[in-house]
């Protein structure tokens, strides 16, 4: 997980991708499926849904766009805790 430091302290921030991981096999069937319509390497697929590599907004938004996430429940499958 990334340290970041708030007010002179650092923390961690982590997320669980329980949801996201769940909507990509119930529209992919797998990780790989997935990756390969994305563009992207199964490996940076799972770095980031184990949380050794972050999200951009534009991660966020193409991965939003392919697995038909409504904008107003990004919340719940990139931000939940």
């Amino acid at each position: 997980m990334k340290n970041n430091i708030l007010y002179g302290r650092r923390y961690e921030m982590s997320f669980r991708y329980n949801k996201l991981r769940g909507r990509i096999v119930e529209m992919f069937g797998s990780q790989a499926e997935f990756a390969r319509k994305i563009g992207q390497s199964e490996q940076i697929i799972t770095a980031k849904l184990a949380g050794k590599s972050s999200f951009t907004q534009d991660n966020i938004i193409a991965w939003s766009e392919a697995l038909d996430i409504d904008q107003n429940d990004i919340g719940s499958y990139f931000f939940a805790r």
